[in-house]
């Protein structure tokens, strides 16, 4: 069921490359996340630091963290080097989608390492889907550096657990919300920001569409959206029949949303279109991911079980 590759364990020698693929980042955040690789060194993923040019403010262009052929070169530069093993985006905002042009599957394969990030890098967790390389649907340098206290360490020690190990183990257990459609399912994990996998609707890129030719297990999340725009994006995924495929849903953080006239809720509007439609498959609500407080790391591309109860909820990776 599972032909996607997961890359070899970070090796502790390698080096972790901090590239800029979208919006800016404010060098507080950048210098932050230098001082952490200095002061714990091996507690981080690798054992050094690579800061591409990209990544600094210095370099912006516009609204984005550089221009269009440094983040391209900066991505394949970091690609290519046999001594990085991870690729940890800066910040997700919008400009992922620029790059595809210039990346081809090709490319992407011959060198496989973890890539992480989230939101608007979900199209690069797309790319490398379709290019058959697994990767870390996870926080960036601001949630390895804003987090504080438990937050970072449990965060941190995740996702070192997943990418420095050649065998990963991911186990996810957490309450069961009122919304939740009970059942079990198993498939492989894809998934991420919901409007920007939207925007990638009927390309060569359609993640959420791989639900229609193979086993896979969906989550979705989002930011700043409204209510009804969520709902039309849910309605395409229905009338592609995507949603009716899935082994399984989970319906992350929806953050910065306002109420409106036909729903005072996001959670609302979707339990009400999820039991209009005949859904079936076992579906979470509430599961932490996204751009809520918690930020789970889940490998894109793994295959994983997922069990709704009554009173709980697992998500498990499996080998």
């Amino acid at each position: 069921m599972n032909d996607i590759i997961l890359p070899k364990g970070v090796r502790k020698e390698a080096k972790v490359a901090l590239i800029g693929p979208a919006t800016r980042i404010r060098p507080e955040i950048v210098d932050g996340l230098v001082r952490l690789y200095d002061e714990q060194g091996y507690d981080m993923p690798g054992s050094q630091l690579l800061v591409y040019p990209s990544a600094l403010d210095v370099n912006a262009c516009g609204s984005y963290a550089a221009s269009l052929p440094q983040r391209v070169a900066d991505f394949i530069d970091a690609w290519s080097r046999e001594d990085v093993d991870l690729v940890l985006c800066a910040r997700g905002g919008y400009g992922c989608v620029h790059m595809l042009d210039y990346l081809t599957t090709d490319f992407i394969a011959s060198h496989p390492k973890w890539l992480v990030g989230f939101s608007d890098v979900s199209v690069l967790h797309s790319l490398l889907f379709k290019s058959g390389i697994a990767s870390i649907h996870g926080g960036m340098a601001k949630q390895l550096v804003e987090n504080t206290d438990s937050g970072l360490g449990v965060y941190r020690n995740t996702l070192k657990s997943l990418v420095e190990s050649s065998r990963p183990q991911s186990f996810y257990e957490l309450l069961s919300h009122p919304f939740n459609i009970p059942g079990e399912g198993r498939g492989i994990l894809i998934g991420g920001n919901l409007a920007v996998l939207n925007g990638l609707g009927g390309t060569p890129y359609d993640l959420l569409a791989e639900s229609l030719v193979r086993d896979v297990i969906i989550f979705i999340e989002d930011v700043s959206e409204p209510i009804y725009a969520v709902e039309r994006m849910l309605y395409r995924l229905y009338l592609q029949g995507v949603l009716h495929s899935a082994k399984g849903i989970l319906i992350g953080d929806f953050t910065d949303w306002k109420p409106d006239k036909n729903y005072d809720k996001m959670y609302t509007m979707i339990h009400e279109r999820f039991l209009q439609w005949g859904i079936s498959c076992p579906v979470v609500f509430d599961f932490p991911v996204g751009h809520g407080v918690k930020n789970v790391p889940l490998v894109e591309g793994a295959c994983y079980s997922l069990r709704s109860y009554q009173d709980k909820v697992i998500l498990r990776l499996e080998q």
